[in-house]
C-alpha cells in the first residue's frame, strides 16, 4: 500500500475518533448520534452539484448503506447502554475488519499477501487488547457490539463495491450520507414525539455539524481509498481510530488508562508500520 493511501487513511481514522468523541461527550447518545448523520448529509449538499451522478450500477449499493447505517446506529446506542464503552467500542471496531479478511478472497476475489493478513491481524489483536481493560458489561453487550461488528463489516463491504461501481467515489460518499439521517430522525420522532427531538436539536445543532463534517470526510477518505487498495488492508488501518481515541482520551479528556491502552496502541502501531513495508 503506497504512503499517501497510509496517510489519508490514518487522517480518515483521526476524523473518526474526533466525531465519535463528540457523541460520546453528549448528554443523549442516540439523538446525537442522529445529529452528526443529519450533519454529514447538510455538509455533503453544497457540494452534489459540482460532481458527477454516481453510475446508475451504484444506487443500489447506496439505498442498502443507508439501511446497514441505521442499523449500525441503532447497536451502537443500544450496545453502550448494556455495557462498558471500554468493551463495546473495541469488539465493534476489532472483530469487523476481520470478518472482512476472512471473507473479501470468496466475496471480492481479493487475495493478499502473508504481509498483508500479518499486518491486519496485528492492528485486531491491539483492538481487541483494549477490551481487556473493561470492567462493565455482559453478555448483552458482547451480543450488540459483535453483531453490530457483522453491520459494519457488512456495509464496507456494500460501500466498497458502490464506490468501485459509481465511477467517482466522492460523489459516492456525499450522495450516500443523505438518507441515514432521515431514517433516525424518522424512528427518533417516532419513539420520542417532535417536541423531544426538536429541543435536543435545537441546543445540539453544532455538534452535529461539526462531528458530522468530521464523520462524512473520514469515511469519504475510506471508500477512496477502497478504490486504490484492497478492503480488507484498508479496512483494518481504518481501525486505528481507536488509537486516535487513546490519544483524545489521555490529553484531552483526561481519562485515566491502564496499561492495556498503551500495549494496545503499540500493538496498533505495529500493525500499521507492517502494512506499509509489505
Amino acid at each position: 500500500m503506497s504512503l499517501d493511501v497510509i496517510a489519508l487513511v490514518l487522517l480518515g481514522a483521526m476524523l473518526h475518533a474526533t466525531w465519535n468523541a463528540i457523541i460520546k461527550a453528549g448528554t443523549d447518545k442516540s439523538l446525537d448520534a442522529a445529529l452528526v448523520a443529519a450533519g454529514g448529509a447538510i455538509t455533503a449538499l453544497p457540494f452534489l452539484s459540482f460532481l458527477p451522478l454516481p453510475a446508475s450500477a451504484a444506487w443500489p449499493f447506496i439505498g442498502a448503506s443507508a439501511i446497514l447505517q441505521f442499523a449500525y446506529f441503532q447497536l451502537v446506542a443500544a450496545a453502550y447502554r448494556a455495557g462498558d464503552i471500554g468493551l463495546v467500542y473495541p469488539l465493534m471496531r476489532g472483530v469487523a475488519p476481520m470478518i472482512i479478511a476472512a471473507t473479501s478472497g470468496f466475496i471480492l476475489k481479493e487475495s493478499l499477501s502473508g504481509g498483508a493478513i500479518l499486518g491486519i491481524m496485528t492492528i485486531c489483536a491491539g483492538i481487541m487488547t483494549l477490551a481487556f481493560e473493561a470492567r462493565k458489561g455482559g453478555r448483552t453487550a458482547i451480543k450488540l457490539a459483535l453483531s453490530n461488528s457483522v453491520v459494519i463489516a457488512t456495509y464496507t463491504y456494500v460501500d466498497g463495491i458502490g464506490a468501485r461501481l459509481s465511477g467517482n467515489s466522492i460523489s459516492y460518499t456525499l450522495w450516500m450520507a443523505l438518507l441515514p439521517p432521515v431514517l433516525l430522525f424518522t424512528w427518533a420522532i417516532s419513539q420520542r414525539g417532535v417536541n423531544a427531538v426538536a429541543a435536543h436539536v435545537r441546543y445540539n445543532w453544532w455538534r452535529g455539524l461539526i462531528g458530522g463534517a468530521g464523520s462524512i470526510a473520514s469515511y469519504g477518505l475510506a471508500l477512496w481509498a477502497m478504490t486504490k487498495a484492497p478492503v480488507a488492508t484498508v479496512a483494518a488501518l481504518r481501525e486505528t481510530s481507536i488509537l486516535f481515541a487513546l490519544v483524545i482520551s489521555v490529553v484531552i479528556l483526561k481519562e485515566r488508562s491502564s496499561i492495556w491502552r498503551y500495549i494496545a496502541g503499540a500493538i496498533i502501531a505495529a500493525g500499521v508500520l507492517i502494512l506499509k513495508l509489505v
